[in-house]
């Protein structure tokens, strides 16, 4: 399936030209609210701190095409740094905030990167540490240049907020530095850079081997947020709380690039998710749009707080980035109002949306598929053998269209592996499309669960959990057995002030799903291992549980 729309406005401009655009038809309307700090920028102010950070860039010697990493949660910075790279050609690198001193070694080193913006702390992370330990050569450095052995494209380290450790540079100097830049340095670049540019390295999650560098050009994104936010019918009266990470292409491409293409006003919650924060910021702010990933959805529904949110402002939203349950969708529409939310799907590789449903497509559409194909996508089914199928037959989902990255970075042997011949994308995903042209997502090739030869798809025991009233969210995988090959097991969080026994919920699954469906192992958690951006780390529990019930891999009876 493909669409064939005329193109947007914002077809063949760079991520500069579209923001100059903007700030021209919209400098005085509310474009950026971080609540924390209390930080307000209209279009025109926006514009203008983009500009400034742009001229220290230059000030600071980085060139057109170079890299620079940024390593931080939802700062205003994160949000400035995006457009000013790429209003000058510098190709923006985003790193998890979770990201260690091993995987922040990898990656610098990776992507070449010439620059690093980071923040101070995360969660457990003290990140001035985590890159002295990586880069011992910030103690001597003056200014923030580094000359480290272990990176040797690296020239800068610069600290996103105030009050750094001796070495480092500074967000503000870098700033102030930039006043010296003749606005005649940002035109002559604008006028040599293509729409076509690589803009944008996004890390994959890699929950196998090494993460792989996904390099996305301005159209890629910039067409991806116009489509994705079309579907959900924004416009400049609109408010979109952005609980959903920077790092990710649901918060840089759908949240922050979405609201600049149509005039509407990106607000933050807070630096990373916080349940109670952002449904505070719903209310106060009268906020008419949500992102969020399913689980911060649940956390929210079920915060001690929820009851007593006037959210009455909400109409549509994105719920994405893994599997939806149905319950919890019902559950958005019918207790939080969200009576609009669509469902979106995609991955990094493809910029990253395919597919999703519209604002006023049927409640069972929104929550049984992930919608249509985006306009301009086209969409495909296909056997083990690449041959296309039908409607209701399940296959891999294939993608291909203005969303499909250049490729992954110094990795064209994994390019190969994803990308064919012909430009198809190849998702990993098993979907089926229905007669209407929607598509329904039934599990993933590597996620499928083989027990004494039958193929299990732990998304549709998922699915059924998810009906059980006492159920908050629940997460099935397969691991080790001897006469079986792998058996099922399910984790499952219950809401506040619920109970129900391992054998009850045991015989619940018995009443409706074939024997060898039921999960075997059952384990009540408070909580799951999650990325950042919330995806639930099936590789962990299954790690966890291998190492708890004493199994071994390939292990036969």
């Amino acid at each position: 399936m493909s669409g064939t729309p005329s193109s947007p406005w914002l077809d063949g401009l760079t991520i500069g030209q579209v923001l100059a655009r903007q700030a021209q038809h919209f400098a005085a309307q509310p474009a950026i609210v971080f609540t924390d700090g209390d930080v307000r920028m209209d279009y025109q102010q926006f514009d203008a701190s983009v500009r400034a950070a742009a001229k220290g860039l230059l000030a600071m010697g980085v060139k057109p095409g170079e890299h620079v990493g940024i390593w931080a949660t939802n700062l205003p910075q994160w949000v400035m740094l995006q457009y000013a790279a790429a209003s000058v050609g510098v190709v923006l690198v985003t790193i998890n905030p979770a990201y260690r001193p091993f995987e922040l070694s990898y990656t610098i080193e990776q992507s070449d990167i010439v620059a690093l913006f980071l923040t101070d702390k995360f969660k457990s992370s003290d990140y001035y540490a985590i890159f002295a330990e990586v880069c011992p050569e910030i103690a001597t450095a003056t200014e923030g240049s580094v000359n480290c052995p272990a990176f040797p494209k690296l020239r800068k380290a610069v600290a996103l907020k105030p009050n750094a450790p001796n070495g480092f540079y500074n967000w503000d100097a870098m700033v102030s530095a930039g006043a010296g830049v003749k606005d005649a340095e940002l035109k002559k670049i604008a006028s040599t850079l293509k729409a076509g540019d690589c803009i944008n390295i996004q890390y994959t999650s890699g929950t196998t081997g090494f993460p792989k560098a996904a390099m996305l050009t301005h159209r890629n994104i910039l067409m991806n947020a116009w489509y994705v936010t079309g579907c959900q019918e924004i416009d400049e009266q609109d408010k979109i709380c952005v609980q959903v990470p920077f790092y990710h292409c649901f918060g840089c491409v759908m949240g922050s690039l979405g609201s600049i293409v149509r005039g509407a006003c990106m607000i933050i919650p807070a630096e990373h998710f916080n349940p109670a924060a952002s449904l505070a910021v719903i209310e106060r702010e009268g906020c008419t749009i949500v992102y969020g990933v399913p689980t911060m959805f649940v956390a929210m529904l079920d915060d001690p707080s929820f009851g007593t949110r006037t959210l009455t402002t909400l109409r549509s939203g994105i719920m994405a980035g893994s599997p939806c349950p149905i319950e919890v969708m019902k559950k958005v529409i019918g207790e939080m109002g969200c009576k609009e939310i669509t469902i979106a799907y995609g991955q990094t590789e493809t910029s990253p949306v395919t597919t999703q449903s519209n604002v006023n497509d049927a409640i069972e559409m929104r929550v049984e598929t992930v919608g249509r194909a985006l306009p301009g996508v086209e969409i495909q089914i296909v056997d083990a053998a690449g041959k296309p199928l039908r409607d209701n037959q399940q296959g891999e989902l294939c993608a291909r269209g203005h969303g499909t990255m250049l490729g992954y970075y110094k990795n064209p042997e994994a390019t190969a592996d994803v990308i064919d011949n012909e430009g198809w994308v190849h998702t990993g995903d098993l979907a089926m499309r229905r007669p209407d042209g929607c598509y329904r997502i039934t599990g993933r090739l590597k996620d499928m669960v083989i027990r004494g030869g039958e193929n299990i798809y732990p998304r549709e025991i998922e699915e059924f959990l998810f009906t059980h009233p006492a159920i908050a969210q629940a997460s099935v995988f397969g691991v080790p057995c001897a006469k079986y090959g792998e058996e099922l097991c399910a984790w499952v969080q219950l809401h506040h002030g619920k109970t129900v026994g391992e054998d009850v919920l045991r015989a619940f699954c018995k009443q409706s799903l074939a024997h060898y469906k039921v999960p075997r192992y059952i384990r009540f958690v408070a909580s799951f291992p999650t990325t950042v951006s919330g995806k639930i780390q099936k590789f962990k529990m299954r790690e966890q549980m291998c190492e708890e019930l004493h199994l071994k891999e390939n292990e036969t009876a």
